[in-house]
Formats: C-alpha cells, sequence, structure tokens
C-alpha cells in the first residue's frame, strides 16, 4: 500500500534535524576555517589560480578561486574550503611510522586516518613487516618498475578524480603501451551508469548541458542528489530557477531539508536569512524504482496527448516502441513499484509539460541501482517525448562527484577505450593497441580475489573502502604481489588494501603545489587551467605524478617512439592530447591564450546527436521487480524484533567521497556515523524504539551497536553512511554497467 500521502499518527515522530540547509551556519563554517591559524593560507589558496579540490561543480581556474564558467562571483563553497584545509595539514613526521604499527592504524576511523596530515615521504610495509619503513626515491623506482614488469594481463591502475587531465593521460598512455587495458576508475563505482546510458542514447557520454543553458531552463527534475551537502554551487542555480518563476521537482527517498529549503550566502539579502523554497514537487519512492516514475510521467503525458510527436518522429529512432511500452504499463503497476500516488505522478508530467525548458540531473541515488542505465534510458526517453533535449535551456545532466572524475574519462582512463581515442593512439605509436577490455573497478577485485593481478598501481582513491563487500575488498588487495598508491595523505585503503608482498605509499603534491601546469574538466565540460603552485611542507620529499609516470614509463618503455622524459613538461602532454582526445582541440594553445573552454561536440542547442543516424535511440525500459527478502531468509534465529528494509548508502553532511570531515549530520538528525536513519513507522511496527541500539546485517556482513535515528524517510527504506556501511552488502550489479547497487541493499534490523 502506498503511504506517501498518508498522515503521520505515529507517536514516534522524526527527528527535526534542521529546518533549512544552509544558511548562516555556513558562514559559521566559514569563519572557523578562514580564521584559524590556518587562515592566512586558506585564504591564499582560495584566490590561487586552480581549480576547486571538491566536486565537478566548482570553480576557480584562470578566472580565478571565487568566479565560475561565466564570471560569477561568490561561487565557493564550504567544502572546497574543507578540501583546502585538509591538504594544508602538517606533514607526518619521520617517526610516525616507526611509532604506530599497522595494527595500531588499522584501528583508525576515515576521519582520523585523514587527520594524520599529509604525506611528506615514501614508505613501504613488507611482507612479515608490522610497521611501514621510509626507502628512498631510488627504491621506489626500482621496486615498482620491477612490479610492472609482468604480463601485461597481469598489471592494473586504479585512478580517482583527485588528479589532473595531463597525469590521467600519462597513466593510460603508459598502461596501454605496456600492453594493458586494466584501467580500473572511481566512476566504474559511481556514474558509469550515466556514461553508458547517454553514450546509448546521445552518442556522448557526458552532460549535454552547459552551465549557460541551465540558466536558460525554467524547471528542473533532481532526482537520487542530495546537493546541499554535495554539490551546494548547484543550489545557487536552483535558487535562481525558483526566483524567476520555475519549478524544481525532486525525486529522493529521503526528504532532504536542504531540498526543501536552502539558504545560500551568495545571496544574502534575499537568501541568507529567510532561505528559499527549492522543491515545488517532493517525491518520495522505493529506494531502486524511480524508473517506474518516468515511465508513468511518460504515461500520463501520452495519455493527456501532451507529448511532442513531431519532435519524435523526426530526430528520434524507437519512438513508437517506447510509447506503446508506456501506454500498455498499468497504473497499479507503476505506482506498486515506486510507491508513488497516480496523482502525484501525473502532477510531476505538468510541471514538465509547462515548462519551456527542462534540465533532468541526477546523482548517486540513480546510477548505483540494479537499473541504473534503464533508469538514464527512461529518463532520457521523458525529456525525449517533451522535446526538452537539443535547444538552449534543456538537457540532461548528471551530476559528478569528484572534482576531475569526469577528466579521467575524457582522457581514456577506461577499461574499454572509445574507438576514435584508440585508432589515434595507434597513428602515435606507430603501432596496434591491445583491443581486449580490461578490468573495470569491479572486475579488477574478482580477478585479483582469483589470483589474476600481480601489480596494482592507484593514482588517488580509496579503492578498498570504496567497495562493497570489504571483506572481500581486503582479501583481494592482498592477493596482489605489489600494491603502489599514489596519495597525499593517508587513507584507510593504506592501512587495509595490503599487498601480499609490498605495499608503497607515494606523497604528491595536491592541485594547488603542483611545479607544472595542470588541467582539469568539470562535470559541465568546462576545461580549467592551474596554476603551478608551492607547497607550505617544509623538507618533504614529494613528487609530482606527472614526473612520477613519466620516469616510470621512462624506465619501461624507454624513449620510442614517445619522449616520456620530455612529457615531464606538460605543454607537451597538452599538444597529445589535442591531437588524440575529440573536443581537446583547443588545450594545445591554453598555455598561451590562457583560454579556458568548454569541449566541443557534447553541448547540443539544436537536435542533431553524434549517433549512426544523426538521432536519439529510443531504449526500452521494462519496470523492474522491487521486492525485499523475509526475516528468516538473514539465517538469523532466535526470537527477536526487527524489521527488513531497503538500505540505502550515503554520505554525511561533512563528507567528501570516503573523506570525512565531521562525523555527525545535523540536517538528518544523525549523531554520529553508527545511525540509521529509518521511518518511525517502520520502528515502531518492529517493535523498536528510536535511539535503540541495533544490529543491522545484510549479505555481506553485519554491523552491531547501531542506533535508530527517526526521519524523513520513505517507509521501508533507510539509510546508512558510506563507507562504513559498504561490509553489510555483496557485489550486485548493474548489468549495462557493471555499477553496485549500494542505493537499495536488503538489510534485516533486529534487536536480539
Amino acid at each position: 500500500m502506498d503511504n506517501t500521502n498518508q498522515p503521520d499518527n505515529n507517536p514516534l515522530t522524526p527527528h527535526p534535524g534542521k529546518n533549512m540547509g544552509g544558511g548562516l551556519p555556513l558562514i559559521e563554517d566559514w569563519a572557523n576555517y578562514t580564521l584559524s591559524a590556518d587562515g592566512i593560507d586558506i585564504w591564499k589558496t582560495l584566490f590561487h589560480k586552480s581549480a576547486c579540490l571538491s566536486c565537478a561543480w566548482g570553480t576557480g581556474g584562470q578566472k580565478g578561486g571565487f568566479t565560475n564558467e561565466v564570471g560569477e562571483t561568490l561561487q565557493r563553497c564550504v567544502k572546497s574550503v574543507e578540501a583546502i584545509s585538509s591538504e594544508l595539514q602538517p606533514g607526518i613526521q619521520p617517526h610516525f611510522f616507526t611509532q604506530y604499527s599497522i595494527t595500531d592504524l588499522q584501528k583508525l576511523t576515515s576521519q582520523e586516518a585523514d587527520r594524520l596530515g599529509r604525506l611528506t615521504f615514501p614508505v613501504i610495509l613488507r611482507k612479515g613487516e608490522t610497521h611501514y619503513q621510509r626507502l628512498s626515491w631510488d627504491e621506489v623506482y626500482n621496486l615498482v618498475e620491477t612490479a610492472l614488469k609482468k604480463p601485461s594481463d597481469r598489471i592494473a591502475s586504479y585512478s580517482s578524480g583527485r588528479s589532473s587531465n595531463e597525469a590521467a593521460y600519462l597513466l593510460q598512455l603508459m598502461m596501454r603501451s605496456l600492453g594493458s587495458n586494466n584501467l580500473a576508475d572511481c566512476s566504474d563505482l559511481c556514474h558509469r551508469a550515466s556514461a553508458v546510458g547517454l553514450k546509448t542514447v546521445f552518442g556522448t557520454g557526458t552532460s549535454l548541458v552547459s552551465l549557460e543553458s541551465l540558466k536558460a531552463s525554467d524547471c528542473v527534475v533532481l532526482v537520487g542528489s542530495n546537493a546541499p551537502a554535495n554539490h551546494p554551487r548547484l543550489m545557487n542555480e536552483l535558487i535562481k530557477i525558483r526566483d524567476r518563476g520555475g519549478t524544481v521537482i525532486v525525486i529522493n527517498p529521503v526528504e532532504e531539508v536542504g531540498l526543501k529549503k536552502f539558504a545560500s550566502p551568495a545571496f544574502p539579502l534575499k537568501s541568507l536569512i529567510p532561505g528559499t523554497d527549492i522543491a515545488s514537487l517532493f517525491l518520495k519512492p522505493h529506494p531502486g524504482s524511480d524508473l517506474a516514475i518516468f515511465v508513468g510521467i511518460q504515461k500520463s503525458l501520452i495519455e493527456r496527448g501532451l507529448i511532442q510527436q513531431d519532435f519524435l518522429e523526426n530526430y528520434t529512432e524507437n519512438w513508437q516502441t517506447i510509447l506503446q511500452q508506456s501506454q500498455a504499463t498499468s497504473w497499479e503497476t507503476i505506482t506498486d513499484t515506486c510507491g508513488i500516488s497516480k496523482q502525484d505522478i501525473e502532477t510531476a508530467a505538468t510541471l514538465i509539460s509547462k515548462a519551456k525548458g527542462v534540465v533532468f540531473a541526477w546523482a548517486m541515488g540513480v546510477t548505483q541501482q540494479l537499473h541504473g542505465v534503464e533508469t538514464i534510458f527512461s529518463i532520457a526517453n521523458t525529456a525525449l517525448m517533451t522535446a526538452n533535449v537539443g535547444k538552449l535551456g534543456a538537457g540532461l545532466m548528471p551530476i559528478r562527484g569528484h572534482s576531475n572524475v569526469q577528466g579521467f574519462g575524457s582522457m581514456g582512463v577506461s577499461n574499454i577505450l572509445k574507438k576514435e581515442i584508440q585508432d589515434a593512439l595507434e597513428r602515435l605509436l606507430g603501432r596496434s593497441l591491445n583491443r581486449t577490455p580490461g578490468y573495470d573497478a569491479r572486475s579488477l577485485i574478482d580477478a585479483a580475489d582469483d589470483n589474476k593481478v600481480d601489480a596494482l598501481l592507484c593514482l588517488g582513491g580509496n579503492l578498498y573502502a570504496a567497495n562493497p563487500d570489504l571483506t572481500q575488498a581486503k582479501r583481494a588487495l592482498g592477493n596482489i604481489e605489489t600494491v603502489i598508491y599514489l596519495s597525499t595523505k593517508p587513507n584507510l585503503g593504506h592501512f587495509h588494501g595490503l599487498a601480499a608482498e609490498n605495499t608503497l605509499i607515494l606523497p604528491v603534491y595536491a592541485r594547488f603545489e603542483n611545479p607544472h601546469k595542470t588541467t582539469v574538466e568539470s562535470g559541465n565540460n568546462f576545461v580549467r587551467l592551474n596554476d603551478e603552485g608551492k607547497t607550505h611542507l617544509q623538507n618533504a620529499d614529494l613528487v609530482s605524478e606527472i614526473d612520477f609516470i613519466t620516469e616510470l614509463a621512462h624506465r619501461l618503455l624507454g624513449d620510442d617512439p614517445v619522449n616520456w622524459r620530455k612529457l615531464q613538461d606538460t605543454r607537451y602532454v597538452r599538444k597529445l592530447i589535442s591531437e588524440t582526445i575529440p573536443g581537446y582541440e583547443k588545450i594545445a594553445h591554453i598555455d598561451e591564450t590562457k583560454e579556458e573552454f568548454t569541449i566541443s561536440g557534447r553541448i547540443f542547442t539544436e537536435p542533431k546527436f553524434p549517433t549512426a543516424s544523426g538521432k536519439a535511440m529510443m531504449q526500452e525500459t521494462p519496470l523492474p521487480t522491487i521486492t525485499l527478502p523475509q526475516p528468516s531468509e538473514f539465517g538469523v534465529s532466535g526470537s527477536f524484533s526487527g524489521v527488513v528494509v531497503a538500505l540505502i548508502t550515503g554520505r554525511s553532511y561533512r563528507q567528501h567521497n570516503t573523506i570525512v570531515y565531521r562525523n555527525d549530520d545535523p540536517y538528518r538528525g544523525m549523531p554520529h556515523r553508527h545511525c540509521i536513519l529509518m521511518h518511525p513507522d517502520d520502528v515502531e511496527k518492529a517493535g523498536l524504539n528510536e535511539h535503540q541500539r541495533v544490529t543491522v546485517q545484510g549479505d555481506g556482513g553485519k554491523l552491531h551497536n547501531i542506533e535508530i535515528i527517526c526521519g524523513e524517510i520513505k517507509q521501508g527504506a533507510a539509510l546508512m553512511f558510506y563507507p562504513e556501511a559498504n561490509i553489510l552488502m555483496k557485489a550486485h550489479l548493474d548489468k549495462r554497467s557493471q555499477t553496485p547497487a549500494y542505493k537499495r541493499v536488503p538489510v534485516l534490523v533486529y534487536a536480539v
């Protein structure tokens, strides 16, 4: 039964948390950071001409630290300041690793690991040793060179969006020159479904919307995103849409307070104190069922004659099949699947049909589902039925989490290389490259678990903690002979993702410290140029990722046909990028012109797409079957009070990927990281109480002593924090993208 619109008569009430997102607490956070002992260095970094370290909506670059791509100021958020402050920590002292054993370090939380400070010298943990030990860079290069001189199918890399386009390009060029396509990336675990879905329908895997285009829209459909906490800059655009009379439709099982009302410091008079209403309509579906909402919207549009059939006939393929599928799906099936009433779905359809330009945006609440790609197909079908693609003010916009994760994909960091890049690289190298797909992030873990990987080079990231089934991840990484981590700070992977023989942690410069000019790419296809910088660390023995990769590649591959040591000057790397990466031609002259640019061939202001026919390829989207197992299926014996719910894993208020800056989440009323957010009715029906400590069990493991917090979440759903909750689940993957389904994990919550 759908309880979406039922009155709440439960004596348990959701924790009040905050009444709106943003506001004066943001000003207080700014003050706490920028008036601290590191305040001067933080302000210097904020004004340094380099891109924000946080999400792919960040600002910076040549326009200045607070300015976005269209020249608007006051566009820096607290997440950016947090990231800077974390990188400006003091360096770890030489005696640290001799003082603390690996057993000691494995007791640390993510926050405690990050607060150890900056890595300042290379260290190694050898098989049988209890402590990391310092080593020289000559020893590092000799060990890594030997490790990578293995059969090409037994070496791999993993990377995150923390680094630069140049480092990403060199990494994939080195790996492919060695014969390996095992280029796993953090995007495999988050937005790969976006790339697969968009590429299938439109022939391009990135956002179809620029910031300029978003500013011309009058409706945004925001799905599976907690933008106030994870992408605060986007909130300014939603505020502007509401100010100009537009609408915002939010689809999220958790009723995030910042998506109801948000107070932005960018608008001190009209928004900071009173706040701005964000959601015109807030729909709370069952986790993993968003696809059904969009099929319902399509059905409503068809029944009322509100689709744009001329557009479908002229600019799409397979549209008749999609219309037939939507018409044939019963309203009962739709509403039962998603838990949203027909009336509310029709209201959403009406708002979309009345808008002049609709932008459909989503984050990992969509992509991390068993049917993530098919959900994106359904969003695309809805946009096409309403002619909201291929014009200014409309389109599809994935909201990516890491600052340069999209740039890594553009540079060819993928286990499956685009044909046009493969052809260009073969011309560059003068020979054919291996065309067998390599390992993505999940198949890499499975391969390592099967003893098929000898060496792993990690350029940033936290492969261990970012994975589901942490038990398997630890075991798999422990089968690899040599694991090399290039990082600015310690993380849980350095202490739990230990190799069988040698684990190396190599310290690198942060983005604003690099001795090279570098570039990054935003989630909306805008390329920024980062100036050189200097580190605050005294007597630190750091290496730039550019220098490390080029020196390693020189040792492994020589200097023909690529002069690797010449590529330590990033101007030459950018020249190669301009010649081999489609849309990046302008990067060849960015050093002279300082002209940052939007990548060509990705933003569509007319309905012509880079597909074989030039038309959008609409895809069928059968509704998934959404069920939960019975308590008996978890194997818990004896009498207990409990309930099975669909768990969503998410980040807390002050968290960036696996890095935790603050343990509580005041917006959700969660006082620490060992909480589970549940609907009051679920708690009462299970015979449990708010603040009671319970066990949470999934198919991968269990967590004890978890505190129940009642909150504004869909009945039958629950939320816990990532990465701690990853221990609960096995890896259940979207068959099209191989992305894990972190956003619908059946768990049993019980007290014995």
